[in-house]
């Protein structure tokens, strides 16, 4: 038993020796491509990249992060944090087709020069709430009484506070996409389970512009079960849909009406798609190379190719960026690791043993920022092959790797990481006052949430 007891515990330093490596790599994604100007980040390491406003949302909640593992300095979190919020707060706001935002609401990419509209992108209401997430989680850590601190608390209020989600309705219950000024709304709303959890609730609490109950209700109205596996789901297919809400929302233990009436709640049902994703890679129904207990992680990536190539003797469609999920597809053979990782609050049990599998089978790459976001090990054209690694079976095998990193990706490496860890993220949002009211008035109770009106 003492032996157990010994190697159990060299087991535990070791994986928290392995977490805290993956964690500082991520991190350092945000030190490098973050402008201390206006604390823009690039949304990707490609060449020409524009800056994302999500990334920013990500980075924010990062640097109290950062500080507390001692990767940086307090001060200089603080300076990046406020030259974010200030850059956001005086922000034009005209809906101008070169401006930066319009009735709160932040243009999706803005040129990482000038702060201004990038591609002739939308106006979108999701990557607003990631980055208002981002600014509320600064607010909460940064509570001291120094004058900047208090800064950081105001202007976060201040550019919660105009953000006008009953325009976003567009006339309706449920929350519009996105909006151009060149036409207007986009067609589609935030309907079926996907990543708008954490758009739901802020808008529930807005302190000016909040929407009724029935917007949220408008959403959990179109949610759709499946069974899978012998499991009963809230499905969605890519995991990034099950888990970036959850970097900031604890819902372990707390019910809506959809979740009371299923008797489960949205952290289990994170759980058990975690454990589809695994399960469907064992199957593997289109025998991909690589796939097994250890390999799995479909979500929103880079791939190799948007191409056709031959494939254990038939034709395969292969995809460049897409929404991959499991397990009712796309899928290509393209695994992201980053999707297995940000599960891990979720199943620490099978995204441990598939951390050390993927450092055995692909390694981390050469840029220093953790493991590749994505590869491809049935890919066949071998000249675009980005590294050569051992198989199972101690074969050589040949893999595409993304050349790119992406903030999208190392934010919820680096905060769910830290959830699992300290639960940091989780605990100082619990104390949140926005993220209170909305989860209380989306009708959710129970476990660490005090009643309320």
């Amino acid at each position: 038993m003492v032996t157990e007891r010994r190697a159990a515990a060299r087991r535990a330093d070791d994986d928290d020796a392995m977490l805290d490596d993956l964690e500082r790599k991520a991190f350092r994604y945000f030190e490098r491509h973050t402008d201390p100007n206006t604390g823009l980040v690039l949304d990707s390491t490609q060449p020409g990249q524009p800056a994302s406003i999500a990334a920013v949302g990500f980075a924010l909640s990062c640097y109290p992060v950062a500080v507390e593992r001692g990767w940086m300095l307090r001060h200089h979190a603080l300076h990046l944090t406020l030259a974010a919020l200030r850059f956001f707060d005086a922000a034009d706001q005209s809906g101008a087709k070169d401006g930066v935002g319009y009735k709160g609401f932040f243009y999706h990419f803005l040129k990482a020069d000038t702060g201004t509209r990038a591609w002739n992108c939308e106006l979108s209401t999701i990557d607003t709430a990631l980055l208002l997430a981002g600014v509320l989680h600064a607010a909460q850590y940064f509570a001291g009484d120094g004058a900047n601190e208090r800064e950081v608390r105001m202007r976060a209020q201040s550019i919660y506070a105009r953000v006008d989600w009953r325009w976003a309705q567009n006339g309706g219950d449920a929350i519009a996409l996105g909006w151009k000024p060149e036409s207007g709304f986009l067609v589609n709303r935030w309907l079926g389970y996907n990543e708008a959890m954490i758009l739901y609730v802020l808008a529930l609490a807005a302190p000016e512009f909040s929407v009724t109950p029935n917007a949220y209700a408008a959403w959990t109205s179109t949610f759709s079960w499946k069974r899978i596996y012998g499991r009963e789901v809230l499905y969605a297919g890519p995991l990034f849909i099950h888990q970036f809400s959850h970097i900031w929302l604890d819902l372990a233990g707390l019910q809506d009406a959809v979740m009371t009436a299923k008797k489960t709640d949205y952290f289990a049902n994170s759980r058990e798609m975690t454990h589809i994703h695994r399960q469907y890679a064992i199957r593997n129904p289109h025998k991909f190379t690589g796939y097994d207990k250890n390999c799995w992680g479909f979500t929103a990536s880079d791939g190799p190719a948007d191409a056709h190539a031959t494939f254990h003797h038939h034709s395969q469609t292969f995809y460049d960026y897409i929404a991959r999920g499991a397990p009712y597809g796309p899928d290509d053979g393209t695994i992201s690791p980053w999707a297995a990782i940000a599960s891990l609050p979720f199943a620490p049990e099978i995204v441990l043993d598939e951390i050390r599998h993927l450092d055995r089978l692909i390694g981390h790459s050469p840029a220093g920022y953790g493991f590749h976001a994505s590869f491809n090990l049935s890919y066949p054209d071998n000249s675009t092959a980005g590294v050569v690694c051992t198989g199972n079976a101690g074969e050589h095998l040949s893999a595409w790797v993304s050349p790119w990193h992406f903030a999208l990706n190392q934010g919820p490496i680096v905060l769910m990481i830290e959830n699992y860890r300290s639960r940091m993220v989780w605990d100082q949002m619990r104390a949140c006052a926005p993220i209170r009211l909305g989860l209380r008035r989306a009708g959710f109770h129970g476990g660490w949430l005090p009643p309320g009106h």
